[in-house]
């Protein structure tokens, strides 16, 4: 019999609609349930593509004793992390300050109130290094609650009273100058792993927005140490198990510090992100490595991960089924000498063998091997290991495929649509900007409602329940401002402003320029969360800062160029200390110190060649940040199209920067030495 989550949208709710605990979706209901019934409250907080989640939900919310005891004394609240990043983000925040660490499936326990007073991740069935089992943390919480509330309440208040005294206020602090970027550059520097690209141990990420950070910073300053990191570190990861040598696309991280085994599921945001990075990094120095990376990338979300309504799902799963009827981590990619020669033959299996790095003993588990590019000596004939690539690609494709996340987060897909756009326009491939304007166009007509406020997810072309928060506005707004300056549609400027008065009406505090996750008329929960610190993707506030920084730099609006300077405090702050962390906010922190740059290209029309010579020559500049705008003389489209003309009936490009402006110049040349000045 399915439980409330059947008339859930979310795919991770809907795996737990047959489990025969009596789940809820997050809400009032729940917690009137519990208060009319006297009893705690089971917050489970996880996501569709989660490993150990699949593995706890298997071994214990689908066990029929365990199902029973917790209908008998909780009331059991699933909440996917995905859809309720605000909810995730509050009590993952107690998690980390009760344990010190945190991760998903995150188990929290909560009064009827949803105070929390005690906390956990992945609990197995049974007792397992020195780790209680499911069923005796929930005999021992009912325990505590029926013999010893009191005590109970008083941690459960004191809890949130410290997490309300964490209010996070850097709006006084100044935008950061020279000094703080060159202190972060240099902190980097220390933590990079010279011997295996990246920065840190295993496990792994990839560092998307330190990269982005340190090719603006090489752009702006010519510091050759912050480049030679970028491109060394994307070229390890390019070789590397992490990135599908087959299909294309990046998994979510290394377990190791080689990248060679990959946590096999691959996300949206990871490979929008490493996608632009990939052509920003062929913008920089012409890597032929760089440019097949970039466009691999953005054609597996095509094919892959695009939805028939043209938005971008979330996420394809690390498990799938072996053929066997099991589902196993990474049974899709891996690949075995034997199965190698099934596919290829002998001959070709030894060569495949050493293209990709697979032994008889294996990378993985069971013999089994991750393909990757290792350095070898020796020379492989191109068309040889393309030819290769292909048949395995095709007999792959007739194994079971992973499952995949099928809501279309909007932040997610702002992401996609601005490395879309941008990778569409630098490589010539039209297919990938109809990509991003169709993406584009399912947020305007489905997320979008009359007042330009975002719903954070849809799926199958039905809108969600959940209002955007804050990376929503910041990262849509990001990717509807990279659509404006490919396309030459003003109409994306347009939504862009839209999304960025939303930012300073509702999610800045109006004192101190700070930001909060979630808007001032959103649900009320124990705290209004507020992370300024970038992980898996940017934060709402560094995304926020760079939407409002070019927005303005669009429009010349003096508000929304104050509330960016405002939010770029803390990277000040947090910059020179923890420069892994807040990696977006450096590079738009560079954007800030560089103008950034105003670039208006006027033709006759766009179709005109001179026109798109010097549009794609202003697109290809380097200068952080640069916003740039395209259309005819006197064209509306765009505030930065006002009064000016041809140059002498020609097409021309003008460059403004910091209240000053270059000459006008006709010439591809000259554009291009303003712009990497």
């Amino acid at each position: 019999m399915p439980n409330r989550l059947a008339h859930e949208t979310s795919p991770y709710l809907l795996q737990h609609a047959d489990n025969p605990v009596d789940w809820w979706p997050w809400s009032e209901e729940a917690f009137a349930e519990a208060r009319k019934r006297n009893m705690p409250v089971l917050l489970s907080i996880g996501y569709s593509s989660c490993h150990w989640c699949h593995v706890m939900a298997h071994e214990s919310f689908e066990d029929q004793e365990t199902a029973e005891y917790l209908n008998a004394h909780y009331v059991s609240v699933k909440v996917d992390r995905e859809e309720r990043p605000d909810v995730d983000a509050v009590y993952m925040e107690a998690v980390q300050a009760a344990t010190g660490q945190g991760g998903w499936p995150m188990t929290v326990f909560l009064t009827p109130d949803a105070e929390p007073f005690y906390f956990g991740t992945y609990f197995p069935p049974a007792p397992r290094q020195g780790m209680p089992s499911f069923r005796q943390v929930l005999q021992g919480v009912h325990q505590a609650w029926d013999e010893r509330r009191d005590e109970v309440t008083e941690v459960a208040g004191k809890i949130v009273r410290d997490l309300a005294g964490r209010e996070i206020s850097y709006g006084d602090a100044q935008t950061p100058g020279e000094e703080e970027l060159a202190q972060a550059l240099l902190g980097l520097t220390r933590e990079y792993d010279p011997q295996r690209g990246g920065f840190g141990g295993a496990p792994k990420f990839p560092p998307s927005m330190v990269l982005e950070f340190l090719l603006r910073h090489h752009a702006r300053t010519g510091a050759e140490g912050a480049l030679q990191m970028a491109g060394d570190t994307c070229e390890r990861m390019a070789r590397g198990g992490i990135y599908d040598q087959l299909g294309g696309g990046f998994a979510r991280y290394s377990v190791d510090r080689d990248w060679v085994v990959p946590h096999f599921e691959k996300m949206l945001y990871d490979n929008a992100l490493l996608c632009r990075v990939y052509a920003h990094l062929w913008r920089a120095t012409g890597s032929e490595l760089a440019r097949r990376v970039a466009l691999e990338t953005a054609d597996f979300m095509v094919r892959e991960l695009r939805t028939n309504e043209g938005g971008f799902a979330s996420a394809l799963d690390a498990d799938s089924d072996d053929g066997t009827g099991k589902h196993v981590e990474g049974a899709y990619y891996v690949w075995t000498p034997e199965q190698l020669r099934e596919v290829l033959g002998e001959q070709d299996a030894e060569l495949a063998a050493r293209h990709f790095g697979v032994t008889e003993e294996g990378t993985f588990e069971e013999g089994a091997s991750v393909l990757q590019l290792p350095v070898r000596d020796g020379f492989v004939d191109a068309g040889k290991a393309a030819s290769v690539r292909e048949r395995l690609l095709a007999a792959r494709s007739e194994r079971p495929a992973p499952g995949r996340d099928d809501k279309v987060v909007a932040a997610w897909n702002g992401l996609a649509i601005a490395a879309l756009a941008e990778t569409g326009a630098y490589f010539d491939r039209p297919d990938l900007v109809e990509a991003a304007v169709a993406a584009a166009d399912l947020l305007v007509r489905l997320h979008l409602d009359e007042q330009a406020r975002l719903t954070r997810t849809s799926k199958d072309g039905h809108a969600g329940a959940n209002a955007g928060v804050l990376e929503d506005y910041a990262d849509v707004a990001e990717g509807f401002l990279a659509l404006a300056s490919v396309t030459g549609e003003g109409v994306w400027l347009e939504f862009a402003g839209f999304l960025a008065d939303h930012v300073l009406a509702r999610f800045t505090d109006p004192e101190s320029g700070s930001l909060y996750d979630t808007a001032a008329d959103a649900e009320r929960l124990i705290r209004r969360p507020q992370d300024p610190t970038d992980n898996a993707a940017p934060s709402g506030w560094s995304a926020a800062a760079g939407a409002l920084l070019g927005y303005a730099a669009h429009t010349g609006s003096e508000p929304h160029r104050t509330a960016a300077e405002k939010a770029l405090g803390v990277v000040k702050a947090l910059g020179p200390r923890v420069p892994r962390f807040i990696g977006w906010g450096l590079a738009v922190a560079e954007a800030a110190l560089d103008g950034p740059r105003e670039v208006a290209v006027v033709g006759p029309s766009l179709d005109d060649e001179g026109t798109r010579s010097l549009h794609r020559t202003a697109l290809l500049g380097t200068a952080p940040g640069a916003v740039v705008a395209v259309g005819v003389p006197e064209s509306e489209e765009f505030p930065l199209l006002s009064g000016r003309p041809l140059v002498g009936g020609e097409p021309a490009a003008y460059v403004c920067r910091n209240f000053t402006c270059d000459a006008p110049t006709t010439e591809v040349e000259r554009l291009r030495a303003v712009l990497s000045d």
